[in-house]
């Protein structure tokens, strides 16, 4: 069929983004088409939503080619993490040094990757300012409906529209979901002293706060609560106080504050993530709790793991938009995003039990992995989101 790709991406964010770029280096004909304009300049400020980018993660990103232009800018790696819940001397030491590895991870900016893997997609790729009006599978391709009138013609249609997809819905994808009775609270802090590359969770009945290293000695601050409507509501002074206090003054007096944001929470999980001709990748399969932070690592596995299963069955002169085929990337990616959201939500749901005593046990499981180092050295890789 004349004016037929082989992938359209719809949804432009870091994972639709790295597909896009991933297939095109790959030799597949790739559009990507994002509703929003595109603004490829360059913002000194440091974004306020930030992710914990794992080794496993980072590892794609430098087979992208993407990933020495984000260290050569602000990534900011951490080599230790420190967890606890009442006292900060009982606390679990996680160290890169008994993965062994670098680092656990890097703290990266949304918007400073955003623009790296946008730069890098070859010219005519993105389609910015665009959007999907209506998809339909005929005829073994999927016809899309475009904003400006146009009709696009695809083999494979991959959904990256993120948490509330329009496309998802109209390919009749329900999705189990729910709400949590926290928000995230994000702010960045300059505190009395520096972080050295350490990142701090502190877990507490209202939710998890933690410290995460920035590139300019400051801390990222997410702090998942219940009350995040009265923090919101303090004015600087004062947050910067109960703050302090949370924390139990793990960095010293917080000396500074940026403005405030909140985001909310939520956990989604696709029933699906294959239709006819289509698959969800990222926020539109999945969403999980932010205290792991690995809502864009899980993002960043679909797309490779997509990437490989297309690329082979092309290559092997098979048809990459079968159906059959979609579903061995269906299969492969709800066994690690369940395992993920049977951690996140089961952390979320421990620490929200009003039970007597349940604080106690806590500590004591803490306390054993403390003594166990092959435990201890499992939880680091899951933490960081390695196999």
């Amino acid at each position: 069929m004349e004016n037929c790709i082989d992938v359209a991406v719809v949804g432009a964010g870091l994972v639709g983004t790295a597909l896009a770029l991933g297939l095109s280096q790959r030799g597949f004909d790739v559009e990507l088409i994002e509703r929003a304009p595109f603004l490829p300049g360059h913002d000194d400020d440091y974004d306020l939503r930030v992710y914990a980018i794992a080794p496993s993660a980072a590892a794609f990103l430098e087979r992208l080619g993407v990933w020495p232009q984000v260290l050569a800018q602000r990534a900011s790696a951490y080599t230790q993490m420190q967890v606890w819940e009442r006292e900060r001397a009982s606390a679990l030491s996680f160290s890169a040094a008994e993965l062994p590895a670098p680092a656990l991870g890097h703290i990266v900016e949304n918007s400073l990757l955003q623009r790296v893997l946008w730069h890098a997609l070859p010219a005519g790729v993105l389609r910015n300012a665009l959007a999907v009006q209506s998809a339909q599978s005929e005829g073994g391709v999927v016809r899309l409906q475009l904003s400006d009138g146009e009709e696009l013609y695809a083999r494979l249609l991959v959904v990256a529209e993120g948490r509330d997809s329009a496309l998802r819905a109209q390919l009749g994808i329900e999705m189990l979901s729910g709400v949590y009775a926290q928000m995230a609270v994000v702010c960045h802090v300059q505190t009395e002293q520096p972080h050295q590359g350490v990142a701090y969770q502190r877990f507490m009945p209202t939710g998890p706060l933690a410290f995460l290293p920035l590139a300019d000695g400051r801390s990222s601050i997410v702090w998942s609560s219940s009350e995040a409507e009265a923090l919101l509501a303090l004015d600087e002074e004062d947050f910067r106080r109960v703050l302090g206090e949370a924390s139990q003054q793990v960095l010293g007096r917080i000396q500074t504050c940026t403005r405030r944001v909140r985001f909310p929470l939520a956990l989604q999980h696709a029933e699906r993530y294959v239709a006819e001709r289509a698959v969800l990748v990222g926020d539109a399969a999945h969403l999980v709790h932010p205290l792991a932070g690995q809502g864009v690592n899980l993002g960043f596995g679909d797309v490779e793991a997509l990437i490989g299963l297309l690329a082979e069955a092309r290559d092997a002169g098979r048809d990459f938009g079968a159906e059959r085929l979609l579903k061995r990337y269906e299969r492969a990616r709800r066994a690690d995003v369940l395992d993920m959201i049977a951690v996140t939500d089961g952390l979320y749901r421990a620490y929200q039990l009003p039970l007597p005593g349940l604080a106690s046990l806590r500590e004591v499981g803490l306390g054993l992995v403390k003594a166990a180092a092959p435990l201890r050295r499992e939880l680091v890789r899951r933490a960081v989101g390695l196999r």
